[in-house]
């Protein structure tokens, strides 16, 4: 019980220190994201991918967590702009394409 709290507490840590760099994007790049309704309707009309199928296309391994999750137009195509946290504890942010 106890490590599961500790487990939790270090993942939103860590959620939270990766959204900085995340947030600390030009504002023309976060012009460009999506609000979760429009990922909702882009996802119900098949123009991008699950975020599932995406990180299972591009050999991401299945455990790793996902901490959060973010569509933006970059370069004439629509990204997935994820953190993420490995299961060896490490965490990174992945670029990747959405469609």
């Amino acid at each position: 019980m106890k490590n599961a709290l500790l487990s939790r507490l270090t993942s939103l840590a860590l959620a939270l220190s990766l959204s900085l760099p995340l947030g600390a994007m030009p504002a023309l790049a976060q012009e460009g994201c999506w609000d979760n309704s429009a990922i909702q309707s882009a996802l119900a009309e098949g123009r991008i991918q699950p975020v599932a199928a995406v990180l299972s296309r591009e050999g991401i391994d299945p455990s790793t967590e996902v901490l959060s999750v973010k569509v933006c137009e970059q370069g004439g195509a629509l990204v997935y702009v994820l953190a993420v946290l490995e299961t060896s504890g490490q965490a990174r942010n992945l670029t990747l394409n959405a469609q």
